[in-house]
């Protein structure tokens, strides 16, 4: 099978930052990563998103069930690391496989790019990848609905700050 990508972008009423803060701070992550539980154990992320760092995915009660590590960082623009789900057998791995966020912010409004595969490595990938876009179209309005609640926050602290000086 030749490569198989999932590909989606969203439009954010957010900066650039805050959008960054969605996609990597834990208490944005612990609401939108449930997602992937797919009605399994609901997991959370771990990372400190440095080059070469661990990115773990963990369920309850610590346990990993996804783990990688970060290959591509530049802050508030490009994130990306591998994803490998430990209960699978290792599949083959190639240069472009994992979770790649990309954002670009125009006017305040930011719009996040993600590319998930490479699936043709796996048996059933096709199958995979689909299953796998079905998550993404429910995490993404999440992750959206979360970063633009940050920017109102964000606006309405500015404001208050505004008036009290």
């Amino acid at each position: 099978m030749k490569e198989c990508f999932i590909r989606k972008s969203i439009k954010i009423n957010a900066s650039g930052p805050n959008v960054w803060n969605t996609l990597t701070k834990r208490e944005s992550t612990d609401q939108w990563a449930a997602e992937f539980s797919s009605g399994g154990p609901r997991f959370h992320i771990e990372s400190d998103w440095t080059p070469g760092s661990p990115v773990l995915w963990k369920d309850e009660h610590g346990t990993i069930i996804v783990e990688g590590n970060v290959t591509a960082f530049e802050e508030n623009k490009l994130l990306r690391f591998t994803v490998f789900d430990v209960r699978r057998p290792q599949p083959l791995f190639t240069e472009k496989d994992g979770i790649t966020y990309e954002l670009a912010e125009q006017d305040g409004k930011t719009t996040l790019q993600i590319t998930h595969g490479d699936f043709s490595v796996l048996t059933e990938g096709k199958k995979y990848r689909d299953l796998s876009a079905k998550v993404w179209d429910r995490v993404l309005p999440k992750i959206k609905r979360l970063a633009e609640n940050q920017e109102l926050e964000a606006q309405n602290e500015q404001h208050e700050y505004l008036i009290g000086n």
